[in-house]
């Protein structure tokens, strides 16, 4: 109990007034908890923003476009969560009358929902006593409680819901979800927590210990996988391009981007000049081709390094399916792309 107060005590002095606080409406709970896996809220505020002024209700994100969805999402990265977003929106509109499950279990059921996102939902939206368990959590509760257990296993996350939920007020656990998550996101950081100054460090086994720096425990690195994209932006003589749409399971599904080849690593003007020629991207021919960053652009994603190079090729003629600049910003990329696209376009 002393635990629970004491972190909720804190929270009523020091919680951000963030919009999705401020209601229990789950679609707009929902919309934030989707927007904000693996996002800063700094980050993910003008999103949420933008999204309940064009979508401010669950049937309005239903019946848009994925296009609109995507171009809206452009930016936010994990562009999955955004195509999930608009099924569900679309599942819940369209089967469910609007209405969101109203219990942790069945809302576990809907596309892109996972456990942490239902019990954020079940509690903030219907008071259910079920306990959020994000990387917030994971780092408190490791520190406070000293738990040696590598958050990456498969017994973690069961093991700290458990711990979670048998120091959760059951009278009110949507007040202990967003107090443990927020002490974790301002107080016990990731680097150099503030110790001093924190209301549980009287209790804190890592403090005592002096390895607060070593909790929680992760075990497992993230294997990086480098990739080399050479994007070719094909002008025509009015000054028109081309795009395509990606496919497959990969990295910016539905996205668009320029022509790309892919290579095993980075290559020069006169070895990719002959590339472009040899397989033939365009009928027109090459007027004139030049590399527009003769130092690759690194794209980091969690498990991928993207090498990034633009190749400006000039042709005669025009582009089939070519489309003027005004019309290409209507489109939605992914964001390295979108900054080229706007900030140095040729």
């Amino acid at each position: 109990m002393d635990f629970a107060n004491s972190l909720t005590q804190w929270y009523l002095k020091n919680k951000r007034d963030l919009p999705w606080r401020n209601t229990k409406d789950p679609y707009l709970i929902w919309l934030s908890e989707i927007m904000l896996q693996q996002t800063r809220v700094a980050q993910g505020m003008p999103y949420f923003y933008a999204f309940t002024t064009a979508f401010p209700t669950v049937f309005d994100l239903a019946n848009a476009s994925e296009q609109e969805v995507l171009k809206l999402w452009q930016g936010l990265g994990y562009y999955s969560r955004a195509r999930n977003l608009h099924k569900t929106a679309q599942d819940i509109a369209h089967s469910r009358n609007g209405v969101f499950p109203a219990s942790f279990k069945e809302l576990m059921k809907l596309k892109g929902v996972g456990e942490y996102t239902a019990a954020a939902i079940a509690s903030f939206s219907f008071n259910e006593v079920v306990p959020v368990v994000d990387g917030n959590v994971f780092r408190v509760l490791s520190r406070y409680f000293d738990v040696q257990t590598d958050i990456q296993s498969n017994s973690a996350k069961k093991e700290f819901f458990e711990l979670a939920l048998e120091l959760m007020p059951k009278n009110n656990p949507a007040l202990f979800n967003q107090a443990i998550m927020e002490f974790g996101a301002l107080q016990c950081v990731p680097k150099s927590p503030n110790c001093g100054d924190c209301p549980l460090n009287h209790g804190c086994l890592a403090l005592q210990k002096k390895k607060v720096h070593l909790l929680p425990v992760k075990l497992k690195k993230v294997k990086v996988r480098n990739r080399y994209f050479n994007y070719l932006i094909f002008i025509d003589v009015n000054g028109n391009t081309q795009i395509q749409q990606r496919s497959g399971n990969g990295i910016w599904h539905n996205l668009y981007e320029f022509p790309l080849i892919e290579s095993d690593q980075n290559v020069e003007l006169k070895d990719f000049e002959v590339q472009i020629v040899n397989q033939r991207f365009v009928d027109n021919a090459i007027l004139s081709f030049e590399e527009l960053n003769a130092k690759s652009q690194v794209h980091k994603l969690t498990h991928q390094h993207l090498h990034i190079k633009f190749w400006r090729i000039a042709v005669a003629g025009t582009l089939a399916d070519g489309i003027d600049y005004a019309t290409l910003l209507g489109y939605p990329f992914p964001i390295v792309l979108y900054n080229f696209i706007e900030k140095d376009w040729i």
